[in-house]
């Protein structure tokens, strides 16, 4: 709300069975970098999907904010790697992610043409069936 940001969340989006509170990290983690490097987007939006594809939960996280360059993709996800020492945070938020998701037998990753096109972070956890540690977590 302070940054104006408006979030849409799909309708529909499948069950994921997993750590509910782990997994809840990532998503909050994804909205807060999305609308914290928005830039001077004059319509700041953020779009939350899920959908089932071969097996695994696909969720994305797409912004029109500044976007990362290509040659960053992989870097972003190290642990303390700040693309510039002038933004907020730690570095530590996408590594967390990025272990979380591999926990539950998933990948992460980013898509962006570079400055100023925005950026999709994606993650795909297995479906599976409920265990008794798991909760839903979408749906």
């Amino acid at each position: 709300n302070q940054r104006g940001v408006s979030v849409e969340i799909a309708k529909g989006l499948p069950t994921v069975f997993g750590d509910r509170q782990r997994l809840l990290e990532v998503l909050q983690n994804l909205v807060d970098n999305a609308a914290k490097f928005m830039g001077d987007q004059p319509d700041p939006r953020i779009e939350i999907t899920a959908r089932t594809i071969d097996n695994e939960v696909v969720c994305l996280v797409h912004d029109n904010g500044v976007g990362v360059e290509p040659r960053y993709h992989q870097r972003i996800f190290g642990l303390f790697d700040k693309l510039s020492r002038d933004t907020e945070g730690s570095g530590v938020g996408l590594a967390m992610i990025k272990r979380i998701v591999e926990v539950h037998d998933g990948r992460v990753w980013v898509e962006s043409e570079g400055e100023g096109r925005g950026s999709t972070f994606g993650f795909a956890i297995p479906c599976r069936k409920p265990e008794a540690h798991c909760e839903r977590i979408l749906s």
